[in-house]
């Protein structure tokens, strides 16, 4: 399972998904586990965090970036600088 990063989407790619009208998800610095029921796209704000999918390598998110996380993917978060992202669940 892999996590797919697409860094400073242009504001096309944004429009055409919508991305302005999606809830936003606040969180401080902090680390939790996680497993991903549904398939989750979101674009960073704010903030700062590394992901570790369970037995998989760690990736590095930041403000800028539109992230793709797969269905059934268990992880780790490890959020550094307080993370503010809109999102959504395919």
């Amino acid at each position: 399972m892999e996590i797919s990063i697409k860094s400073n989407p242009s504001e096309s790619f944004l429009n055409e998904l919508e991305v302005s009208s999606w809830p936003i998800w606040e969180k401080e610095a902090s680390s939790f586990p996680w497993t991903y029921d549904m398939k989750e796209e979101c674009y960073i704000l704010e903030g700062e965090v590394t992901v570790t999918p369970n037995g998989g390598e760690a990736v590095q998110i930041k403000a800028g970036d539109f992230v793709t996380f797969p269905a059934g993917m268990s992880c780790q978060w490890q959020i550094t600088q307080a993370i503010r992202k809109h999102y959504r669940f395919l």
